[in-house]
């Protein structure tokens, strides 16, 4: 099995939630979901619409981990539920096909290795992706190893720095850039 890759760069994100905005509001938010929440794609597919409609916050039992996990819903993700939601029955899955029927791993792997071909992106890029980018942009933006290894039930540090992609590169940056 090969390892998936986050989308480092901030610029190939807002390629893609370009391209999908003009496809599916449906295919975009399962997208910006996955980058904002950093929710395994069976926990994403497993939300109903009433999970998330007129809601601050998203509650699950995580389904590899058998944990609680509640986190708020950002400002982003927001209107653009309530928008897609807006006529949606309370009791469907959030993320149906056409028939009606519950989306399925391999559908949402179609999506976003489709989108990410479309623009052009050359990493390795599967749906575990989206949760891998929401963790590389978290490190790089708080810095704290702590919080994104609670937040993904990581066991250490470690683990969390090897799943986001932080090479050695970027560890000799840090050195670098550390002076007491």
């Amino acid at each position: 099995m090969t390892t998936v890759e986050p989308i480092k760069n901030k610029s190939d994100i807002r390629k893609i939630e370009t391209i999908l905005a003009k496809q599916s509001l449906r295919d975009l938010l399962l997208f910006t979901i996955g980058t904002n929440c950093g929710l395994r794609i069976s926990d994403i597919l497993k939300l109903d619409v009433n999970d998330v409609k007129n809601k601050n916050y998203i509650q699950i039992i995580e389904k590899k981990t058998g944990k609680f996990k509640k986190f708020p819903i950002n400002i982003k993700l927001k209107p653009m539920i309530a928008l897609y939601t807006e006529n949606k029955s309370t009791e469907s899955p959030l993320f149906s096909t056409i028939f009606g029927n519950r989306m399925d791993r391999s559908a949402a792997y179609r999506i976003i290795t489709k989108v990410c071909k479309d623009a052009n992106i050359e990493a390795n890029i599967g749906t575990h992706s989206l949760r891998k980018t929401f963790g590389y942009h978290h490190y790089r933006q708080f810095k704290d190893v702590a919080m994104l290894q609670k937040i993904f039930n990581h066991s250490s540090p470690q683990i969390t720095l090897r799943y986001i992609g932080i090479d050695q590169e970027q560890i000799e940056e840090s050195y670098n850039n550390f002076i007491l």
